[in-house]
């Protein structure tokens, strides 16, 4: 065969809702805390931040309560991240943004224990320019 893509495993993204009680972003999933979404699917959530760096930042949660990115299971994996990749173009497209600053902080610097991505919308000069790093020699 000329040309043909490799043959990927079906995996279904699939997981069982697991909520905790005392998680913020739990209570985002289930809806008993409002917040502005953005998208959802069958596994995952997308809102606005309430604190952005810039407007247009959002969060993408994995609905069940998953701590790290380590606790994902392989089989949401790649789906988890397509809806990252597809929430990446929509918030360039939707603020007009040059690109986008992608984030998972797991355990240190991580404000709610929940595994989130950060979407940031970003542009030249927007002042986030060696803000995260500071840069060193090896």
């Amino acid at each position: 065969m000329k040309n043909s893509a490799p043959v990927q495993p079906n995996v279904q993204p699939n997981i069982q809702p697991l909520f905790r009680g005392d998680c913020l972003f739990c209570k985002i999933a289930r809806g008993i805390v409002p917040s502005f979404k953005v998208f959802e699917d069958d596994l995952s959530l997308v809102f606005l931040d309430h604190r952005p760096l810039f407007a247009g930042h959002c969060l993408l949660i994995v609905k069940s309560h998953l701590e790290t990115l380590e606790d994902l299971p392989d089989s949401i994996v790649g789906a988890v991240f397509s809806n990252v990749r597809m929430l990446s173009r929509a918030v360039m497209r939707g603020m007009q943004a040059e690109g986008t600053f992608i984030a998972v902080n797991n355990r240190v610097s991580q404000s709610v224990p929940h595994f989130h991505v950060h979407i940031v919308p970003r542009r030249k000069g927007d002042g986030l320019k060696g803000f995260f790093w500071p840069r060193r020699k090896y």
